[in-house]
């Protein structure tokens, strides 16, 4: 009960701020590293000190004067933590979105057994999920012709944070253009992961290949995600016509060819036979 009864006592003493805050990100379901930042400049045994770490009103861990103590940790961080003492840092295990938030670290030592605090440091966690690639889907229906809309969707799924924006890069005749479109968001109720989405309805040139990609900003830190480029080349109406002009002219042609000399050959063929009529008739 003695643990319990430092616990509140330096939360009562502890300010409403710490100084400086301590970025922390780790991936979804792995482990999270979170230091105390203690310099230690004293050399103090760990054996003569109690070090919490809690979030909120949640107790996260506790190390009783170099033993680990589990008594009072909070239900969710029941057997998902554990200190390194030699870094005075917690490991933090199984890393999930609600354990996002921030951590504090409390150091005390005991000073004519009284509990005084010589240190606390502040972490900010963030969790990562990474998205999947995105991927272009073609909305349009039937073959494509010229100066007809063409129709895309641009989605990317299981991610966290949610991501910044959506952009379609449209690129031919060595030029690129930028298009951010609207990007519809939804947070999936259990895993809290998110699902991105984006349309995208333009006209397309003719007679040029057109390359259309979509990127995914995920924000400074994180970089960005882009799609495999899809590919488009609309041909012109005349031009296929006269492609079919420069097909068919050589194989009319052949028939043609054919056909004269099938002629030949059925006159040779009625020719041959009269002759041989006329000489039966003269035996």
């Amino acid at each position: 009960m003695e643990v319990f009864i430092f616990f509140l006592y330096a939360m009562i003493l502890l300010p409403g701020t710490t100084g400086i805050v301590h970025e922390v990100k780790s991936f979804l379901n792995h482990t999270a590293y979170l230091s105390c930042y203690f310099p230690n400049s004293q050399k103090n045994d760990i054996k003569d000190l109690i070090v919490f770490w809690q979030k909120g009103l949640e107790v996260v861990h506790e190390v009783f004067y170099g033993q680990e103590k589990h008594d009072n940790i909070s239900p969710e961080y029941k057997n998902r933590t554990k200190m390194d003492m030699d870094k005075w840092t917690l490991q933090l295990l199984n890393a999930g979105i609600v354990d996002e938030g921030l951590y504090k670290c409390i150091i005390q030592q005991r000073v004519k057994e009284i509990p005084s605090i010589i240190h606390q440091s502040e972490c900010l966690l963030h969790i990562i999920a990474n998205y999947s690639q995105p991927e272009i889907a073609w909305l349009h229906k039937g073959e494509l012709k010229p100066n007809e809309y063409l129709k895309l969707c641009c989605s990317s799924s299981g991610g966290y944070p949610e991501p910044k924006q959506m952009t379609w890069l449209i690129s031919h005749e060595n030029r690129t253009h930028r298009l951010v479109n609207h990007m519809d968001i939804s947070q999936d109720a259990v895993t809290k992961l998110y699902n991105v989405t984006t349309k995208l309805n333009t006209t397309v040139p003719t007679n040029t290949l057109t390359n259309i990609s979509c990127l995914l900003h995920l924000g400074e830190e994180l970089g960005s995600l882009v799609s495999v480029p899809l590919g488009i080349e609309i041909i012109q109406g005349e031009e296929i016509e006269q492609l079919k002009i420069h097909f068919f002219g050589p194989l009319i042609a052949v028939i043609v060819l054919i056909t004269i000399l099938l002629g030949f050959a059925i006159l040779k063929n009625r020719t041959i036979s009269c002759s041989n009529q006329s000489v039966s008739l003269a035996v």
